[in-house]
């Protein structure tokens, strides 16, 4: 029981020590995951697209 005890009051002293984002880098951060996935998606449509082509003229 004291271990269980002991648990919680590290569990409780780890949690103040989190510093949480603020909203400006979240947003910011947001923002750059939903551009460079879009780019991504760009990227693989292109490139099936032309291996398509490729095997679609091969075949």
């Amino acid at each position: 029981m004291k271990k269980i005890l002991e648990f919680f009051k590290s569990v409780r002293g780890e949690w103040f020590k989190i510093v949480w984002p603020s909203r400006d880098t979240v947003v910011r951060s947001t923002i750059m995951i939903l551009v460079f996935s879009g780019l991504a998606t760009l990227f693989f449509f292109v490139v099936d697209s032309i291996l398509n082509a490729l095997v679609g003229w091969i075949f």
